[in-house]
């Protein structure tokens, strides 16, 4: 069984091939997701549809970890995440908690700007 910073290793490098049904496999069917300025989702469908939902009109999503650690099940990331485009490349800090059970993820909360966000995604 892989370890937990190698299983979230592999989910942020599966990103740009924005497969759905790829990334949606990495969680544990009773997973929660908690983008903290948004109200937390529970369980890989709802998790699936959260993720088709944020990446929708890009054409790739890059996750560059910029540094890791891991204590137990627990992995913490910052990374830099990237929502590309034709219209615009969307570039955004964000640190990352993972928690991780039998090589899945068991919750993932992601801590950013939401306003940085909807700035760049309005062009500004």
């Amino acid at each position: 069984m892989d370890e937990p910073l190698e299983v979230v290793t592999r989910f942020c490098a599966a990103w740009p091939r924005l497969d759905l049904d790829e990334l949606a496999g990495f969680f544990a069917e009773d997973a929660v997701y908690h983008n903290i300025p948004l109200d937390p989702v529970t369980g890989r469908d709802a998790i699936k549809s959260t993720i088709a939902g944020f990446t929708g009109g890009v054409d790739t999503v890059e996750f560059e970890i910029v540094n890791a650690a891991a204590t137990g099940n627990v992995v913490l990331t910052e990374r830099i995440d990237r929502f590309i485009s034709p219209a615009r490349t969307i570039t955004l800090p964000v640190m990352g908690t993972f928690e991780v059970a039998d090589g899945r993820i068991t919750a993932w909360r992601d801590y950013f700007d939401l306003n940085q966000f909807m700035s760049q995604l309005a062009g500004g």
